[in-house]
């Protein structure tokens, strides 16, 4: 399995052929690997990647400690699971470059906070009638409970604090990677608000220290021409009247000779 944290940006619009999509960019990467648990030291396999940056002054003497070796202290840390945690070491870098248009991914977020709010809008409750004697009732709850146990069951649909909570899209697809500014296009919307922490995960290969392909510049040969500029008009006119001159003083002294 292959997996990244990003930062969710503003969704926007792009052309593919004839159609236009809605997609949201991720800020994705590039994560280092901070720590990896095998199930002979933490009984599980997983990897532990950085995100971000912060200072640090804001992180404590233990986190300072555990990033120590890092030239950028990261500002979130996340774990997944992979049943290959051996085949990798602390340093390594995960980049957008592991992923591959067209991949089906999943996207894991935390949904926008609410608030409280009522059951109609917390989980779609369709109200009572607006007329007929009922007053005041139009978004209430309604009964909660039966009369013979005479409490109300866990787990009962009721007004509460909404969102905030963790949630998963799957089988999202990618449509275009920026390898030059780390971004991932992801078609249709993902969980979460803007800047919020993202998760991203698929099936295949997981592809660390991808170094980006250097391109050569062309270097072009540039011929000088030298332009040899026209003479002005009144510079024409004076070369003229010399040269009729000099020929009047030969054809004198040509009569003068005869």
């Amino acid at each position: 399995m292959k997996f990244i944290s990003g930062k969710k940006m503003s969704m926007t619009q792009m052309w593919v052929g004839d159609k236009v999509l809605a997609v949201t960019p991720v800020q994705a990467g590039p994560c280092q690997v901070t720590h990896v648990k095998t199930k002979a030291t933490d009984g599980y396999e997983a990897l532990q990647l950085a995100f971000g940056e912060r200072k640090k002054k804001n992180i404590n003497k233990p986190q300072v400690g555990h990033f120590k070796g890092m030239e950028v202290m990261p500002k979130h840390v996340r774990e997944f699971r992979t049943t290959e945690a051996a085949n990798f070491k602390v340093g390594d870098i995960i980049n957008v470059e592991t992923f591959e248009v067209g991949d089906k991914i999943n996207v894991t977020g935390t949904s926008k906070g609410k608030g409280f709010q009522g059951v109609v809008k917390r989980h779609h409750f369709s109200g009572f009638r607006k007329t007929h004697g009922n007053k005041d009732q139009e978004r209430m709850p309604g009964s909660i409970g039966p009369k013979g146990p005479a409490h109300v069951f866990k787990g009962t649909r009721m007004g509460g604090r909404m969102g905030g909570e963790k949630v998963t899209t799957a089988n999202l697809e990618i449509v275009k990677i920026d390898v030059e500014n780390n971004v991932i296009l992801i078609k249709g919307a993902i969980p979460g608000a803007i800047n919020g922490l993202v998760l991203i995960n698929a099936a295949g290969e997981l592809k660390v220290n991808i170094k980006p392909a250097v391109v050569e510049p062309v270097v072009e040969e540039v011929k000088e021409e030298t332009k040899i500029e026209e003479a002005p008009v009144e510079v024409k006119e004076q070369v003229i009247e010399k040269v009729e001159e000099v020929k009047a003083e030969e054809a004198k002294t040509e009569e003068t000779v005869s």
